[in-house]
């Protein structure tokens, strides 16, 4: 008989619980350590920030979900991970025991890492729907007296679709009040780029990106460093393409929304062997952790190089179809591991996104993630905003119901009419 951890209950965590009470043995049993009660469908976190849904339209109760399953859930947040003990301590002084470990929390906001910025400081975030929610109550006071938006992503930010798709999304919300004349808006990101998304752009992003922002008169700047933030004022330096400075900013704004950079949370961060510098898990090929082979990570915590060295640092993202496939390895890998066979399924590194513009939006694919690629595809449509508000009640269905099948493989996929090879 065997215990599995899973330490965290977001994309990830959710289908490994269902998937791995499915594979494992009738005699082994799953927990899932939570710091929430509930479940909430991240990508709809831009949609909360300007009143398009509540909390209660993308969260959903675990628990009794998970118990019609046989899977446990403690709703307590974790202090610390002891992999020499095997053992993760909780912020309620008791413990927890393993055999297996698989850790899928996500990553922690490193908004300490820019004086000033994040949520009761002096801009918001969509990373989380209690943040998003903050956001559409300074959203609700920003529309009765408009004025300059600031608003994207800070270095070491890994992940840049959100910020594309919040900036859309004001102007779309702001367009259909007709008030978008007074309100200039500005995008900051440490990509060298429009459209590089962390991941050395994909297919055309950088020409359809920047045509898109132009079309929305939302002007940007790249290589950008935001040195802090003060209320109303986002100091910004602007380097160049060898990272030498090329001009400093003070932009003035009333409401803005950045990104933070990503860093491991404080339960696993600086255990030697088992994170990096910045607190991501380390993992062979297998997910598997190299010093402790019975931890296994998956999804945003996992330690993955950037794509390319740019001038500011950027992070690589992890969507969730990367995140899918890691689920599906980590689960058959630790059922070998049960069976005491060598794990043997590696994931598919591959990014495919659905971005919402507001009333249009953009897709891309990249085969693998890491150039060269054997497909590298964006496309704009209004096709891809009725895409993914579809895929929102898609996923939260399947969440419900306790699906194990792979969601994202079998909807946006679908979608984009790529068929996986087997």
């Amino acid at each position: 008989m065997a215990h599995i951890v899973i330490l965290g209950a977001g994309i990830g965590g959710m289908a490994c619980a269902y998937e791995m009470r499915e594979q494992v043995r009738p005699e082994d049993s799953v927990t899932v350590i939570s710091d929430s009660p509930l479940f909430q469908f991240v990508p709809s976190n831009p949609w909360v920030a300007v009143n398009w849904r509540t909390k209660e339209d993308i969260t959903i109760p675990i628990e009794p979900y998970f118990e019609r399953k046989g899977i446990k859930l403690i709703a307590t947040p974790a202090k610390r991970v002891h992999p020499e003990k095997n053992q993760v301590e909780m912020s309620d002084g008791t413990t927890i025991d393993y055999d297996f470990l698989v850790i899928a929390t996500g990553a922690k906001l490193a908004f300490d890492e820019v004086e000033g910025m994040g949520p009761g400081k002096n801009t918001h975030s969509v990373c989380h729907v209690d943040h998003a929610v903050e956001a559409s109550k300074a959203w609700n006071d920003f529309i009765k007296d408009p004025g300059q938006i600031v608003v994207g992503a800070a270095q070491m930010a890994s992940c840049y679709g959100p910020a594309y798709e919040f900036a859309m999304i004001m102007d779309t919300d702001l367009r259909r009040r007709k008030i978008r004349d007074k309100v200039p808006m500005t995008f900051v990101t440490a990509e060298p780029y429009i459209g590089h998304l962390g991941l050395g752009g994909v297919g055309d992003s950088k020409g359809m990106m920047e045509s898109a922002m132009r079309d929305r008169h939302i002007k940007w700047i790249c290589n950008a460093r935001v040195t802090r933030v003060e209320p109303g004022k986002m100091f910004v330096t602007e380097l160049d393409d060898m990272g030498n400075v090329k001009k400093e900013h003070e932009l003035p704004f009333k409401y803005s929304m950045m990104l933070p950079a990503f860093k491991g949370v404080d339960a696993v961060f600086g255990i030697e062997g088992l994170t990096n510098p910045r607190g991501f898990i380390l993992i062979d090929q297998f997910q598997r952790n190299p010093k402790y082979h019975n931890i296994y990570a998956i999804g945003v915590c996992v330690a993955i190089p950037p794509v390319e060295a740019t001038p500011v640092p950027t992070g690589a993202p992890k969507t969730g179809y990367m995140i899918e496939t890691m689920v599906t390895a980590t689960v058959h890998n630790i059922r070998a591991a049960l069976d005491g066979k060598e794990p043997d399924y590696q994931a598919t590194w591959n990014a495919i996104c659905l971005a919402d513009f507001g009333d249009t939006g953009a897709a891309f694919v990249a085969l693998p993630q890491i150039p060269p690629r054997n497909v590298n595809w964006f496309k704009e449509g209004k096709w891809v905003h009725l895409a993914k508000i579809a895929f929102e009640k898609y996923f939260l269905r399947k969440m419900k119901k306790g699906t194990t099948e792979p969601i994202y493989e079998k909807y946006v996929l679908g979608v984009l009419g790529i068929k996986k090879k087997k």
